[in-house]
């Protein structure tokens, strides 16, 4: 990947599905076992090389993650806010961050996923412009977006939809992203969904159209720890993991257990980028 790579994190939204947990913060600082939630893609940036991150947040609590993040010096990171005074998508949050991301690619990342797979430098390293999605096999896909590609060896996209009723696949459309700068183009041209906001299926859809989206299968566990049930789980993952059971002869990493469990939890899948 020639190109810089910046970081944005969107922990915007009112968290209403977490009420009344988030009547007083922030859904992105509630605890995921021993840290914030907001730690977790600040660590998955971290370690896709991005090192200039900026988080865009609602008003309500931006002082709150101002407080906890303050310039980043103590994670290693410069870190920028940006604020969304209207719910507007994703899309639109994102196109806040436009000056900020300049003429490089971006990775973005929402605030309440949080991934067990390391993403690191080495596996971008072929990245050179349009976009990637990072998709994940789930019992239910009903409810998310959904990727439709020719083949799990070729991760060729055909299509993107969001929330389907019939999905076409099983391939959950994660929420952790890299855009080339061409992503602010598309999302002007976007018009609003029939929620009234800017919609990053859509954005996806842009690129897909064009033949400039790629994909990569994540092998382990992710969660969107945005409901009680995924916020109980997430912690008990990472928990688990830091927890191992270990004896004379083996580790035996409880996430590996617990991970066998569905939906965006679902059971570890080797597959390869392309």
């Amino acid at each position: 990947m020639a190109k810089r790579l910046k970081g944005v994190i969107l922990a915007g939204g009112t968290g209403s599905r977490l009420f009344p947990l988030t009547k007083v913060t922030n859904k992105h600082l509630l605890p995921v076992y021993d840290k914030p939630m907001i730690y977790y893609p600040l660590e998955t940036l971290k370690k896709m090389g991005c090192k200039d991150i900026m988080i865009v947040s609602g008003r309500d609590h931006c002082g709150d993650i101002l407080n906890l993040l303050g310039s980043g010096r103590e994670m290693g990171l410069k870190l920028s806010y940006e604020i969304q005074d209207d719910a507007g998508g994703i899309a639109h949050a994102l196109g806040l961050t436009e000056r900020f991301v300049g003429s490089s690619n971006v990775a973005v990342c929402l605030g309440d996923n949080i991934f067990d797979d390391e993403i690191t430098t080495s596996d971008l390293g072929d990245f050179e412009g349009g976009a990637r999605i990072f998709l994940k096999e789930v019992h239910d896909p009903e409810r998310f977006g959904v990727a439709e590609v020719r083949s799990v060896d070729s991760c060729s996209v055909i299509s993107i939809e969001e929330k389907p009723k019939k999905p076409k696949s099983n391939l959950c459309v994660t929420g952790l992203y890299i855009y080339d700068s061409n992503v602010f183009n598309y999302i002007k041209s976007l018009t609003p969904s029939d929620r009234g906001e800017l919609e990053i299926t859509d954005v996806n859809n842009f690129y897909v159209r064009d033949g400039l989206m790629s994909c990569h299968f994540l092998d382990s566990w992710w969660s969107d720890a945005g409901t009680f049930e995924s916020l109980l789980k997430a912690s008990s993952l990472v928990a688990n993991k830091k927890l191992c059971i270990c004896d004379d002869s083996k580790t035996v990493s409880e996430p590996r257990l617990a991970a066998s469990a569905s939906g965006e939890f679902g059971g570890v899948t080797k597959h390869s980028e392309k």
